[in-house]
């Protein structure tokens, strides 16, 4: 392929690594807690509460997304809320983005403007800025975001607090994105707010901090499945976790239209499904604005039960899992 063609698309290599930064920098602006931005060695970002929460995420392309079905936009939109969710279910607020972006040389520059278009677009929902990155040539597309925050001061919101007695909470969707997926791969027309949750997740921002602010005990964010990651609160929290199948009755209602479409069941998304990016925390008292029970927690060992039995379906996602 011939990247000088006149009349062609300008290309990643045709543009060159530092003229493809400075189209991608140029011009934003840059939230407060970001004191110097892309330009230097490294970003200077502030850190007003004396800790900085950090996390870090890959995505890769027909792994974790597909060019055929998003839009660069919906993919860059996509890398920042998983990322921004993990901030918020240590109770903190995102401040900061750090993105390192692999492409073949080939890549037309506009399609990663759109990418990083996105990712302004989500950051800028949390009130947060992207400090700086990195351009490397990579085969396929593939994303690794850091993300940096701040907890305002309150102890970070761990897995490993939550006591029997307590109940069982979620904020946002649960089996939205899973049945998406099931949507696209099947080729399911109609639906469209469902097929668009699997492309880009709705994180409930600013409930991690009011969960915190609440007293939440235990929190995670549903990034692998409902189960799975509950699974890991109970574990960490030496505790039982009982899921109530009346309580996700709207959950399932909701979907119970694409399961009919996918010859599904709704449940199996709500319990397996992940990539929503919703919170779950156990509370000891009143739950917050914004959250409504869904179980409670019980005495060790350590499980997850649903409707007092043992689960024995799906559990959520594994990172070595081989696709449907």
């Amino acid at each position: 392929m011939n990247d000088d063609a006149p009349g062609q698309r300008p290309t990643l290599r045709r543009l060159g690594e530092f003229a493809v930064i400075d189209r991608l920098v140029r011009g934003r602006r840059q939230p407060d807690a970001v004191l110097l931005g892309p330009g230097d060695d490294g970003a200077v970002v502030s850190a007003a509460d004396g800790r900085v929460v950090v996390s870090t995420d890959m995505l890769v392309q027909d792994r974790h997304f597909r060019l055929d079905w998003s839009t660069p936009h919906d993919v860059g939109r996509k890398a920042i809320a998983q990322n921004a969710a993990d901030i918020e279910a240590m109770g903190a607020r995102p401040t900061a983005f750090v993105v390192a972006f692999g492409a073949p040389g080939d890549t037309p520059a506009d399609l990663v403007e759109s990418l990083v278009d996105g990712m302004w677009d989500e950051a800028a929902r949390v009130g947060a800025g992207i400090a700086g990155g990195d351009l490397v040539s990579s085969p396929h597309w593939v994303i690794s975001v850091t993300v940096l925050g701040d907890a305002g001061g309150r102890a970070p919101v761990l897995r490993s607090g939550a006591k029997p007695g307590s109940v069982l909470a979620v904020a946002g969707e649960l089996g939205a994105s899973a049945a998406g997926y099931s949507l696209w791969r099947n080729g399911i027309e109609g639906f469209d707010e469902l097929r668009r949750s699997h492309l880009v997740p709705r994180p409930p921002y600013g409930q991690g901090a009011a969960a915190a602010a609440a007293g939440a005990e235990a929190m995670i964010d549903v990034s692998d499945g409902l189960v799975a990651d509950l699974r890991h609160v109970a574990e960490a929290s030496g505790v039982g976790v009982d899921l109530s199948t009346a309580a996700l009755a709207a959950d399932r209602e909701a979907l119970a239209g694409a399961a009919a479409a996918a010859a599904a069941d709704p449940l199996a998304w709500v319990l397996g499904g992940g990539e929503d990016h919703a919170l779950v925390a156990c509370f000891g008292g009143p739950v917050p604005a914004g959250w409504r029970v869904i179980g409670r927690v019980i005495e060790g060992p350590a499980r997850v039960l649903v409707d007092g039995d043992a689960f024995s379906g799906y559990a959520g996602w594994q990172s070595y899992d081989e696709l449907g």
